[in-house]
């Protein structure tokens, strides 16, 4: 048990490493990076695919990196925006991590890009403890999905720096409890934006897109309870690792250069706290 918790934990340093690396590089090019984390079904291929034609048409240079187990449809539905587009095909893995995105946008995103969305496998679960060296962390959940999502995944929602609903067009059909998904939404992340959304009827969808932008422009995000306590936590646990420990660090662990810890561009940490429900 002892070595499967050591491996985990090696894995995630290294991602870490990578998305601390990544979060540089795009910042120096000038690229806001947006990861977008939703369980299947929710409807964010067809958001992101409206949001980039109207970025595209807004004159705006954005591109877009989806990630599935299997099939290359979501990059086919999302280029029909005008937008560059990669597939990833993670063979399996519920998750993108930081190198993985890396590897694709090395060599292939063109020079100029101000938006990259990075459409992440359909989980609620996993994708919430990877930091992919993005700047908006944004958890999306549909209207049809239960007013409950949140709740019952505190991680993935409550280390966003904004919340979108998706399918508001079909809230009556659906009986969803606005009240109660927004109440659940306060309850794990205090004081973060939510959006709502319709693919169908645009609702929402120049809203969003003004959110990334002001991002873009440097406008500080929503900084997560959720993350801010994880980072005393590991704070904590880095005092008592001593000076050996400090030099193998990064900064998204909670390294004391307080420039490196945060990034222009930086997110909230991405691991969710040691026994945090799932």
């Amino acid at each position: 048990m002892c070595r499967t918790v050591d491996l985990h934990q090696a894995v995630l340093a290294k991602n870490d490493t990578n998305a601390v690396e990544l979060r540089r590089t795009l910042d120096e090019r000038g690229t806001t990076a947006v990861n977008l984390m939703s369980s299947p079904g929710s409807g964010k291929t067809a958001l992101l695919e409206l949001l980039l034609t109207r970025a595209v048409a807004g004159g705006v240079p954005a591109a877009a990196v989806t990630a599935d187990l299997a099939t290359e449809n979501d990059a086919t539905r999302l280029a029909r925006s005008g937008a560059p587009v990669r597939q990833i095909l993670t063979d399996g893995l519920c998750h993108l991590e930081a190198g993985m995105l890396g590897g694709v946008l090395d060599g292939w995103l063109p020079e100029g890009t101000r938006l990259l969305f990075v459409e992440n496998v359909g989980n609620l679960v996993c994708p919430a403890s990877y930091d992919l060296g993005e700047t908006l962390r944004v958890a999306l959940a549909s209207v049809t999905e239960g007013e409950d999502k949140p709740v019952k995944y505190p991680a993935a929602f409550g280390l966003a720096h904004l919340v979108v609903v998706t399918k508001r067009d079909l809230s009556d059909a659906v009986e969803f409890d606005r009240d109660a998904f927004l109440a659940g939404v306060q309850q794990v992340n205090p004081g973060v934006p939510v959006i709502e959304t319709s693919a169908r009827t645009g609702e929402g969808v120049d809203d969003l897109l003004a959110r990334v932008l002001r991002a873009a422009d440097g406008l500080e995000p929503h900084a997560p309870v959720l993350a801010q306590r994880h980072e005393k936590h590991l704070h904590h646990h880095h005092d008592e690792d001593g000076p050996e420990r400090d030099r193998d660090r990064t900064p998204a662990h909670g390294a004391p250069d307080k420039a490196a810890a945060h990034p222009p561009h930086g997110p909230a940490a991405p691991h969710a706290p040691a026994g945090s429900p799932r």
